[in-house]
């Protein structure tokens, strides 16, 4: 049976469950951050311990992304993907009971390998279900922006169950939704494969893992500790090592992992980039007004996450709003626009101070999620339109990785900028002990509670000064973030210039995709 024939109940079904499970991922990734001060009370791990339960999650994810995606080709889309989400509800389980550091690390690495099937099982049942162009790109549209929208809602939820539950419920929530996935998705979705399956070449599998595993390490722990640790200069380099030996294998294996021609392709190679810069910014901005919100103006992780919640609500206007924008100005322009609207909105952000209304911060959050929207929507499925259908599963893997990737250099580069300009604007008050000085200089979350317990004069002036420098980092951060976004919309002019707003299959995706459809159980 081919992908035409799949009944349209099946189609914006399998659109229903792919978004639910790219959202609830979303949240996963940015949940744990509150819930961090709380099991630390209660599990007492030490500050490695601390280090490995934040980044074991996306450190596993990361690595074993092309090896699910290219698996998933192979096996099965929508049997990886609900394989994924039955070990993920289970890893949940483990997670939120978990009664020591060491456990806690292991079931977030299971996390992390649940959630590597899963994200680009997703993305490539969109794609092999939705075969009609117009369709596609809405579908690819919708599912881009509640995807994006789970990032910034994941403080949202977790500030609310940690206001009335333990630590570990910011993790069962994600039970009942795998539970209802696994319901609709064995009834609702449409297996699909790659019909040419080839061996899972082994070495390609040992090569890609161990050489992702050495970037995303090297690049999140070089954030915090430095890039010129002697682990993070071994990890790089195994990494750099492994990578350019999986790439050189690619090229001389029957059936390899990933198809390298396709970062040749402009269209393509444009997309991801355009992901790349859109996602760095967008992780060095959650960092620097998570930190403004609670610590400069001492919100509650709740009202911080509510008023970030404006940027997820743009995203799911602009996701489905770029396909009537592609068919009018073309993909392109259409991603040039969202890149160009979140560089003015990263220009309102540097003109934030200490006592901004929200009132006039509002506008500018919901104008960069429309313009995040407008992006993924059109890049997403661009990457996986201009992919082969029969290995949609490994171009969304380089997508999703790509994004991995691109969120850890943010916080490793524009998250060092905001640290560097925080520290030199700092002008502390004469008098402090050595310990007060070191906190002001950390973080402005120290600086403020040193403040905080310190006798006038000098603790509202070190408050003063911490509150002072912060906004002045936030601008050059932001100001940064904006000429990069500036400088990604014009690469995208001319990377997706000449790509057609209707992508169409070709017959030969159609002939070599294999699809099948097993009928609704009749109802009534």
């Amino acid at each position: 049976m081919t992908s035409s024939t799949v009944s349209s109940a099946r189609k914006w079904g399998t659109l229903a469950i792919c978004s639910a499970a790219a959202l609830l991922l979303g949240i996963d990734n940015t949940v744990l951050n509150l819930a961090i001060p709380d099991l630390v009370k209660v599990l007492h791990p030490s500050s490695t311990q601390i280090l490995w339960i934040a980044d074991a999650y996306s450190f596993a994810l990361g690595s074993l992304l092309v090896v699910m995606g290219s698996l998933g080709d192979r096996i099965g889309r929508k049997r990886l993907l609900l394989v994924g989400a039955t070990g993920f509800g289970l890893a949940s389980l483990l997670t939120a009971y978990a009664g020591n550091p060491d456990l806690l690390i292991a079931a977030r690495v299971l996390l992390g390998v649940a959630g590597a099937t899963i994200m680009p099982s997703t993305a490539s049942l969109v794609r092999s279900t939705f075969t009609d162009a117009k369709e596609r790109t809405l579908a690819m549209g919708i599912a881009g922006g509640v995807g994006a929208a789970g990032f910034a809602l994941g403080p949202v939820i977790g500030g609310a169950l940690l206001d009335h539950f333990w630590w570990g419920s910011v993790f069962l929530i994600n039970v009942p939704v795998m539970l209802l996935l696994l319901g609709f998705g064995s009834v609702l979705l449409v297996e699909s494969r790659h019909p040419a399956r080839g061996r899972l070449d082994m070495s390609s599998v040992l090569l890609s893992a161990v050489g992702l595993f050495g970037a995303i390490y090297a690049v999140q722990t070089g954030a915090h500790d430095g890039f010129t640790q002697p682990k993070v200069l071994v990890a790089a380099s195994v990494g750099l090592a492994a990578l350019a030996a999986f790439g050189l294998r690619q090229t001389r294996i029957a059936s390899p992992l990933i198809d390298l021609p396709l970062l040749r392709d402009r269209a393509f190679a444009g997309s991801l980039g355009a992901n790349l810069v859109t996602i760095l910014s967008v992780s060095a901005l959650s960092l620097a007004f998570s930190q403004y919100f609670q610590d400069v103006r001492g919100w509650s992780p709740l009202t911080a996450g509510l008023a970030l919640l404006a940027g997820p609500v743009g995203a799911m206007i602009g996701g489905p709003s770029c396909a009537v924008l592609i068919a009018r100005i073309g993909r392109a322009r259409t991603t040039a626009l969202g890149l160009g609207l979140m560089a003015v909105s990263m220009v309102c952000f540097s003109l934030v101070g200490v006592h901004t209304s929200y009132a006039l911060l509002a506008p500018a959050v919901v104008l960069n999620g429309v313009g995040m929207g407008f992006i993924f929507g059109v890049t997403n499925d661009t990457m996986m339109a201009t992919a082969p259908k029969e290995r949609a599963g490994g171009a969304a893997a380089i997508g999703e990785t790509a994004m991995e990737l691109g969120s850890g250099l943010g916080i490793a580069v524009l998250g060092s900028v905001l640290a560097g300009s925080y520290r030199s604007g700092l002008h502390l008050p004469a008098g402090l002990s050595p310990a007060a000085v070191a906190a002001a200089h950390q973080t402005v979350g120290g600086a403020m509670a040193t403040g905080a317990a310190l006798p006038a004069p000098q603790g509202p002036a070190l408050v003063n000064t911490a509150q002072q420098a912060f906004v002045h980092g936030i601008h050059t951060t932001t100001l940064i973030g904006a000429a990069l976004l500036a400088a990604g919309a014009a690469v995208t002019l001319f990377a997706l210039r000449g790509v057609p707003a209707v992508i169409t299959d070709t017959q030969d995706d159609e002939r070599n995709e294999e699809v099948a459809e097993i009928p609704l159980p009749a109802v009534g």
